[in-house]
């Protein structure tokens, strides 16, 4: 079984979860996700299966969509509702339209964010979660993220009894955004501790809700022996690169993993390059690391025997 799965990925597990009970359904091992859902998001996570499992990485790179809800009034441990509360305090004089609006639109473009503690990433071989399940805090380096779009979606609600304001959003994000994080910085930029009351992710790379299937209804596709046909080719999940289809005498030399001058696929095109013969992708070509103006294949998507 090859191909790229959309799933729906349903609140209360975690991406690994998915994965996991997908190997017993589909019946097979090679199975990988392409971006971590926490477990409180609901929302689109392509799945790649069999040889599709070659471009993760590149599906990983590209960009995503949400739609959300945010609080003012208290801040979390995790940044979102399932977290300790930190700190606390009421609002009692709501933000105007106007202030909400221009100090969104000011995290637009590229900005800096510090993951969270109750996050993935890697300090030291360690994941940022267990030092925070340890009750220890390790210093988080910064990185870049980039926010095509932040926009106030609802008139935003006061909460009288817990003296609280929501409303939610949309973001187009690019890799490794943590919209967590977005929402705790836009509170900041408001005077208020703010945390990320809910979230669902809908589109990742060209895939988007109207695409995807839940797992019972992937449970029942393979029951009735149709699932092959909801399957995306890997093509689809490098559709973002730059792409050139060759002839015969290209292809013989292609298929031998042949280095070659950067210049032979056409002086337009950009790297890392999908190589495509009989409308069919069989390897990325990408820079060569020490020959200049040579480029040599970096990934192979299919056997060319």
């Amino acid at each position: 079984m090859d191909g790229i799965l959309p799933l729906w990925k349903e609140r209360g597990m975690t991406s690994h979860d998915c994965v996991f009970k997908l190997r017993k359904i589909l019946k097979t091992k090679k199975i990988g996700h392409t971006g971590t859902l926490d477990p409180d998001v609901d929302g689109v996570l392509p799945i790649c299966i069999g040889n599709a499992t070659k471009v993760v990485e590149y599906m990983m790179e590209t960009g995503k969509s949400y739609i959300g809800e945010i609080t003012l009034g208290f801040s979390t441990t995790t940044e979102d509702k399932s977290g300790e509360i930190v700190e606390r305090r009421a609002v009692d004089v709501m933000p105007s339209l106007e202030e909400i609006d221009q100090a969104m639109s000011e995290m637009e473009g590229i900005i800096t964010q510090i993951p969270p503690m109750f996050s993935a990433v890697k300090i030291n071989g360690k994941k940022l979660y267990e030092y925070a399940r340890a009750g220890e805090t390790v210093e988080r380096p910064s990185r870049k993220a980039t926010i095509n779009k932040f926009v106030r979606t609802t008139i935003p609600v006061l909460n009288e009894k817990d003296k609280t304001v929501s409303w939610r959003f949309e973001v187009d994000c690019g890799k490794g955004t943590y919209v967590r994080t977005l929402s705790v910085d836009l509170g900041e930029a408001l005077g208020y501790p703010a945390h990320m009351s809910d979230l669902t992710r809908t589109s990742s790379g060209t895939f988007q809700s109207k695409n995807c299937l839940t797992l019972s209804q992937v449970a029942d596709k393979m029951s009735n022996q149709t699932i092959q046909d909801c399957l995306y080719p890997l093509e689809f999940g490098i559709k973002e690169l730059d792409s050139v289809d060759i002839d015969e005498t290209l292809w013989n030399k292609v298929k031998n993993g042949a280095v070659l001058p950067a210049d032979v696929f056409g002086k337009d095109v950009t790297f890392p390059l999908v190589i495509m013969y009989d409308t069919l992708a069989w390897s990325i070509y990408g820079k060569h690391p020490v020959k200049e103006n040579c480029v040599k294949p970096i990934k192979g998507l299919r056997s060319f025997q």
